[in-house]
This record gives C-alpha cells, structure tokens and sequence, in this order.
C-alpha cells in the first residue's frame, strides 16, 4: 500500500494547484489522474484579476502573464462596458491564455516542489476512518492517506463514492464550440455579439488558433453526438455577427450542454472536493477554472496545518463553510448572464440589459459587479462577533519592509503586518508566534486602515485591530491561536518547499 499525507485526485489546474500549496508547506502528495495524457484541448481560458493575486502570491502570475493576451474591457451586456483598469489590484484585466498554458506553469511548479504525478490512475473505491483513507484504483492497486482531496471534475468519482448530491441542472441551449484559424480576425481582443438568433464569442489564443464558441437558436434541437462542421459555425457567426471572420481551418469542434450544479457539502469526514467536482455552471463569466484555483488556495493552507497539527479547532470545516458560499454566489452571478444573454425573451433580455447599463453608472454599483466579476470582491464572513471590519476581507498588496505584501506571502506563511511606530507589536508576535512572519508596513498613513493585520496564507485577513493598549498582547495572542500549537515533529518538504512555516529550514 502506498502511504502519504494528502492525495490529491484531478491533475486540472485546482489539483495542480492544491498539489503546490501542499508541496510548498511540506505536506507529503500524490497526485492521481486518471488520463494517461494531458489533452490538448483547452477548455478555460479566461484568468480573473483576484486569480492573478494569488498567483503572484506564489510567483506564477509572471509566468502566466507572459502566455498571454491582457483584455481591459468586457462587455457583461449588450451596449455596456465595463472598464477594468479603475481596479485597485496589479491585474487590472481579464488574462486570456489557453487552459493549456495554465496547467504548465502549475505542474512545472508542482514537479520542482517535488510533487509526485501519477498519470492511468483510476480511482474505484473509498473507505475511510478516523485516521485514514484508502483508495482502491482500477489496476488493483491501493493508495493510503491522511486526507483526500477530489479535484476531478464534473463527473468525479470521488464526489460520488462518498455519496455527495450534484444538487442543480442542465441548460437547455446547445454551445457549439471549435478552434478554428482566420484570415480576417475582429480588432477587438474579446468579440462578443448576439442577437434573436444567438450569441457568438471570438477568443484569441495568441497562437494563431482562435476558440470560436456560438449559442445558435437554430442549433438547438439537434443532438450532442452529431459531429459539427466548419461550414454549421460559418453559419451561425454570419447569421449572428454578420461575418465568419474568414474561418479557414479548424482542428477541433464540439456540441455540449452546461450545467448549474452545486456539491451538498465540500467535506465528508477526511474527504473533499474542489474545483469542479464541487460546482459547475455556465462558461458566461469566465468563473469555472478561477474558482476552482480559489478553492485550491483556500483549502491548502488549512490541510497543511491539519498534518502538521497546527490547524485551530473548526480551521477545516472552515473550508466548505467559506468556499460553498462563493461557489453558490458564482453560481448565481453565472446563471443571471446565462439568463441575460441567452434568455428566450426578447423583452426580458432587453430589460435585463438596461439594468446592467443603469447598474455601470454609478461608482458603488459599479465596483460590485466588477468585484464580482473578478473575484476581488469576495470576502469570507468572520467567525466571532465584533471582528474588526476588515477581517475576512481580501488583502490588498501593501509596501512593506522587503518587498510588496504579496511577494513576501510567497513562502506561504501567515503574515503579520504591523503599521503601529513603536514596534512592540513585532517584537510580541515574534516571541509567542514564531511561525508567524512579522513584517512592518513602509507606505503612506490612510484612514480607515487598522493599526495591525494578521494575513492568512491566502491573502485575506484572518484578524486586524485599530489601535488599543492591549495591542501587543492581543496580536500575540491572535497569532499565537491561528498558527497553532507547535508540533514535536514535521514531515520533511520538497525541494522549494517553505522553511519558515514549520518546515525544517
């Protein structure tokens, strides 16, 4: 039987990079796909502005970048832009790179980390106890480990061996997708138009191919099976945008339904599920890879401090207690587009439309839809009564000593930052937390800001506090409780693995 910390089970981009924030807080794991190859199908394409965050909170956002084409600008409705530069982040775009790219900078990381990724592994069977989970694959085999996370899709084995609801349900309209090459493409980065006919999108993939996907009325009837031609989406973008842009070759086409679907729990005994495996939903948006990234980030930290035996009481159901609520708000800003563009009402989408336009006029309004829209707008809800307004939120990337914020979480620790001026609050979490990385914030005084914040691992905060005489104990205190009580031993990292998080320097 072969043994390990956490199994990881989906090598996609959340199992990839659940895999490196284990890796990386040297928590022994296995990676188990059941595909013998990568596919060279790129199904997501579309990286949101909080995603690009945690990335460069692990030194991958560069990588990424540079495969890349930077939209600013997205039209969530028919006669309405919405201007993504006013952002207050790094990444003030949508990043367009084929779900390919993505999955190479995460697996380069995972196999540099040390991560072991067995590929033709098919997973059969579960049985679990207080300690333990077993996995039996197809080829006999059994795997063993503290935790098991499903990050295996839509269909997951996982989900359906511990007997999980895929709560929800099947859109009726048919998308027709192909990846095509032209000889006259749109100027814009992001063409989308429609009309009573459909709706039909244009995705640059910076390569020369170009992801054509179309939601065609007159398509709907006909079955997935039936094989889709160049000349049936020529078709359908001629009689929805006027032209077919000069499609002159494709290499790939599919017909398929999306689903809105939602796991009843994320966590059953030492079993979980992230990524799709936990929520599926309409491609409009762009959300499914960005959340299921944002789920692996979440639940990573969290099940290294478990193994490790520093996790506070409640610290892993907090996973499904944080992410289940942003899964289910994804799938209700998804639907709403669904509805919006695909809509069997004429009158309705249009109402909907001026609405959204209404809703882009107003600054407040505005910076909803957008935080929305991007992931910087979600926030966890805290955990005890009289938290501090900014706990739960997502961090901004703040000038501090040795570096921006988010280079310096790049270790994957908890990070304390101190705006007082005396100092006594470093001084204090250093002797009761040292586990906790202490840090001084160097940029220009503003109002509102608390005088302390205790960053987790993932960027938001876990704690802040406006100045108080009691600030030194209190913060102490406050690290000393989220980082845990220190474990007599550690399991030994990978390769990159971080040393200032209670693994061996």
């Amino acid at each position: 039987m072969n043994e390990t910390d956490v199994i990881v089970v989906g090598a996609g981009p959340t199992g990839l990079m659940l895999a490196c924030e284990l890796a990386l807080a040297g928590v022994r794991c296995r990676l188990l796909e059941r595909r013998t190859e990568q596919p060279n199908i790129t199904r997501a394409f579309a990286v949101h502005a909080r995603t690009l965050e945690l990335l460069d909170a692990r030194d991958l956002a560069g990588d990424l970048l540079a495969r890349g084409l930077r939209v600013h600008e997205v039209q969530p409705a028919p006669g309405a832009t919405l201007d993504l530069r006013s952002l207050e982040t790094r990444f003030p775009m949508i990043l367009i790179v084929p779900q390919s790219g993505t999955e190479h900078v995460l697996e380069a990381r995972a196999r540099e980390l040390g991560v072991e990724i067995v590929r033709g592994a098919e997973v059969t069977g579960i049985r679990q106890d207080a300690r333990r989970v077993e996995l039996d694959l197809a080829d006999g085999r059994t795997e063993s480990a503290a935790y098991v996370v499903g990050c295996d899709g839509a269909h997951s084995a996982v989900r359906r061996l511990i007997g999980v609801d895929f709560a929800g349900r099947q859109y009726e309209t048919h998308i027709l997708l192909a990846d095509v090459r032209l000889t006259a493409p749109p100027g814009q980065a992001l063409f989308a138009t429609g009309n009573d006919a459909g709706v039909v999108i244009m995705v640059p993939f910076g390569d020369g191919w170009f992801r054509a996907i179309a939601w065609d009325r007159l398509r709907e009837q006909i079955p997935l099976t039936v094989p889709l031609p160049m000349e049936e989406m020529r078709d359908a973008f001629h009689r929805i945008a006027g032209t077919d842009f000069g499609m002159s070759e494709q290499r790939w086409s599919s017909r398929f339904r999306s689903e809105r679907r939602q796991a009843r729990h994320y966590r059953v005994g030492r079993v979980f599920l992230a990524g799709d495996a936990a929520h599926v939903h309409s491609p409009l948006g762009g959300q499914g890879m960005n959340t299921g990234i944002q789920d692996a980030v979440n639940l990573g930290w969290k099940l290294a401090a478990a193994v490790r035996g520093r996790a506070p009481a409640g610290l892993l159901d907090g996973y499904e207690g944080e992410r289940h609520r942003v899964g289910a708000q994804v799938l209700a800003l998804t639907d709403g587009f669904n509805r919006l563009v695909l809509g069997r009402s004429a009158v309705r989408r249009a109402a909907q439309a001026m609405a959204i336009r209404l809703i882009l006029r107003f600054g407040p309004t505005r910076r909803i839809l957008a935080g929305r829209l991007t992931g910087l707008g979600i926030a966890y809800p805290a955990a005890t009564r009289g938290a501090h307004p900014w706990t739960g939120r997502r961090m901004p990337d703040l000038a501090c000593e040795g570096g921006r914020l988010y280079e310096l979480l790049r270790d994957g620790c908890f990070r304390l930052v101190d705006m007082t001026a005396s100092g006594a609050v470093a001084e204090a979490v250093a002797s009761a937390a040292p586990e906790v990385q202490v840090t001084r914030y160097t940029g220009p005084a503003r109002p509102g800001r608390p005088a302390v914040i205790l960053v987790r691992p993932d960027g938001y905060v876990a704690w802040a506090s406006g100045g108080r005489p009691d600030l030194p104990a209190r913060a102490a205190a406050e690290a000393a409780r989220w980082s845990g009580p220190h474990p007599a031993t550690n399991p030994t990292p990978g390769p990159r693995a971080s040393s200032g998080c209670g693994g061996p320097a």
